[in-house]
């Protein structure tokens, strides 16, 4: 059974990719649930949703043609403690394969990076998925806040429209 449910449908615009759930996303049962994830307030500040939306109202997310899931379904924890095993690139390809989102988006360097086979650069990638772009934005994380910058969001919310 998946740490949380993935918010997957037709027509989206941007599919949201997550390595896996931290421990506080597991334990509330919400995706980016930690409060000093900056994925919500983001998502508001480049224009992605008309407001900060709420972990806890994360399901209504696709209101704004926006889909969530993770690369590791049936793990939680920070990446650095995630082994090559918990991930699903094929699962991953598949779905995306079936709802084709204009823009799958890895929230991380090593979700993309596990999903591409290789390292990557932040920003709009060469392969895609059927039509699906594929983009990799530096990590919301608190964790990751030495690697943050708002513009490869910006760059994504430009691509979007």
């Amino acid at each position: 059974m998946p740490i949380l449910p993935d918010l997957l449908q037709a027509n989206l615009n941007i599919v949201f990719c997550g390595t896996a759930p931290g421990t506080v996303s597991a334990q509330r049962g919400a995706y980016y649930a930690n409060a000093g994830n900056a994925f919500w307030r983001t998502l508001f500040e480049v224009g992605l949703t008309p407001h900060q939306v709420s972990p806890k109202d994360f399901q209504g997310i696709t209101q704004y043609k926006l889909g969530l899931t993770d690369l590791a379904k049936q793990v939680y924890g920070a990446d650095s403690s995630l082994k090559k095993s918990d991930f699903g690139p094929s699962q991953l390809r598949e779905k995306i394969l079936h709802f084709n989102p204009k823009i799958l988006a890895f929230t991380s360097k090593r979700a993309g990076q596990e999903f591409l086979g290789g390292k990557v650069q932040y920003g709009l990638q060469t392969e895609k998925i059927g039509n699906t772009w594929l983009f990799v934005l530096p990590s919301p994380s608190g964790l990751a806040r030495s690697h943050w910058s708002i513009v490869p969001w910006q760059d994504l919310a430009v691509l979007s429209r």
